[in-house]
């Protein structure tokens, strides 16, 4: 009776079951086809009579003028370059700026200039993708925010090719499968991680995993189940680009694991700009009453200013016992809201607790001048951001011609601080002490073998420079023009 009755249900459950799939395909055909209808009225042909191959990027922070973004202006001027037949577009949700404004701002940011306009779409619902509408399930629902986004980029204008360049890995099933596009991505840094999933396993507290979930272990097996889900989800919707483009082996590893498919993967440094700094003289330094150490980066959480200032501290005291020459810590940085202001003041209060409120600079949204003068001035280059994805900051630092000493992980380990013709290009660290004792053991070293060692680095750094770049992206995005 169980058996006819289990059949009885499961008969009519798989029949239902058909026909919804069925009539699931059909929408979707039916969508993909209005799509492309709606993609030849929008579309007009050029002076020469045939249409132009639309190169659509996905950047809704155009203008925000980082590192991300001189990755999109250099591919987009590369383009240009290569290709007659591409007009390039850029949905942005920068909606409080003209396209002319964006692209002046690009020039006077990057000195990238372009050869051919740009088309802008303008976003309206750029909201949808901000980390504070979600203050639980951050990526969870920032991802499913920039599927509504791509649906509305994807309405006003339907490209040929289609290039994620910001990490919205979600919206590649829709241009793919319902745009009919073909789609690549430049992947930054991987929406969530093989190291993310260990930090929430271990149960380790970090400024992406707080307290009260460390401390329940029934919140962190949700968490982590969470995590899982999207990691898998992440995976499936990455593993729909035609062509992936990585900014460093460190994300090139985590991408491999967890989209799986490393026959169209391939490493593309970001442009660094490099020869700007290279310019600055390399000269043995000839004083030695004041050394400078130099931090670079964002008043961000994730770049750990507090475990500069406690080295630094520590090295304070170390060396007051032995009476070398005097030692300031200057952090160089932006501040983008009241958050960030905040996050300033309370290091300074931890400087003022470690007692070398005296010995550390701040110095907040200075000029590029400024920057250049305090880098050529300083001993050391300074970074201590845990698994940095790959490290701009860190090349400069390099480029300028200071003592890099760098977190061994992530970008700076694997691809940046690395023996170049098997010389030494600089130093990586971990803890508070083994950053005291490195910064310690550079300021031992003779003037000449850290001259050698700053000759090294910047011989290195070639390799991620402008035109460097665009060789690496053309090689990846030509499979998109085939």
């Amino acid at each position: 009776a169980c058996f006819r009755l289990l059949c009885s249900l499961l008969i009519p459950a798989l029949f239902l079951s058909g026909i919804l799939c069925v009539w699931l395909v059909v929408l979707l055909w039916g969508i993909r086809f209005w799509i492309q209808q709606r993609k030849k009225q929008l579309t007009s042909a050029g002076k020469d009579g045939k249409r132009p191959l639309l190169v659509a990027f996905f950047h809704p922070y155009c203008n925000a003028g980082g590192g991300g973004e001189k990755v999109l202006w250099c591919a987009i001027r590369t383009l240009q370059k290569k290709y007659r037949n591409v007009t390039c577009v850029v949905y942005t949700g920068d909606r409080d700026a003209t396209g002319e404004e964006i692209v002046e701002g690009a020039f006077r940011r990057f000195n990238i200039k372009l050869t051919h306009p740009v088309k802008f779409v303008f976003l309206e619902k750029r909201y949808l993708v901000e980390a504070s509408l979600y203050p639980r399930f951050t990526l969870l629902g920032q991802s499913v925010g920039s599927v509504f986004l791509g649906w509305e980029a994807l309405l006003k204008c339907v490209p040929d090719i289609y290039i994620d360049s910001m990490g919205y890995a979600f919206t590649l099933p829709l241009f793919k499968y319902l745009g009919g596009c073909r789609v690549g991505c430049y992947v930054h840094y991987p929406t969530i991680s093989t190291d993310m999933l260990s930090v929430v396993r271990n149960q380790d507290t970090r400024f992406n995993n707080a307290a009260f979930i460390t401390n329940n272990p029934l919140f962190s097996k949700f968490k982590l189940v969470y995590y899982y889900f999207f990691a898998f989800m992440y995976g499936l919707v990455g593993s729909c680009s035609n062509v992936i483009m990585v900014n460093s082996s460190w994300t090139l590893n985590h991408i491999l694991s967890l989209w799986r498919a490393g026959a169209c993967t391939s490493v593309v440094y970001p442009p660094c700009d490099v020869q700007t700094f290279l310019d600055i003289p390399l000269e043995e330094e000839k004083s030695t009453a004041e050394y400078s150490i130099v931090s670079v980066s964002q008043f961000r959480p994730e770049k750990d200013h507090p475990l500069q200032i406690r080295a630094f501290a520590k090295l304070l005291k170390e060396k007051r016992l032995k009476q070398q020459p005097s030692l300031k810590l200057i952090l160089i940085g932006g501040c983008r809201n009241q958050q960030d202001e905040e996050r300033v003041n309370n290091l300074k209060h931890l400087c003022e607790e470690l007692g070398v409120g005296n010995d550390v600079m701040f110095r907040i949204n200075i000029p590029f001048e400024e920057l250049k003068r305090h880098l050529a001035e300083a001993t050391i280059g300074l970074h201590t951001m845990w698994n940095e994805h790959f490290g701009i900051g860190v090349v400069e630092c390099m480029a300028a011609g200071t003592v890099i000493l760098a977190h061994n992980s992530g970008g700076p380990k694997l691809d940046i601080v690395v023996p170049h013709e098997g010389h030494i290009t600089g130093f990586l660290a971990e803890s508070e002490d083994s950053y005291a004792e490195t910064m310690a053991y550079i300021l031992s070293l003779s003037p000449e073998k850290r001259l050698e060692i700053r000759e090294n680095a910047r011989r290195s750094v070639h390799r991620f420079s402008d035109q460097h770049f665009e060789e690496t992206f053309l090689l990846s995005v030509e499979p998109l023009f085939n």
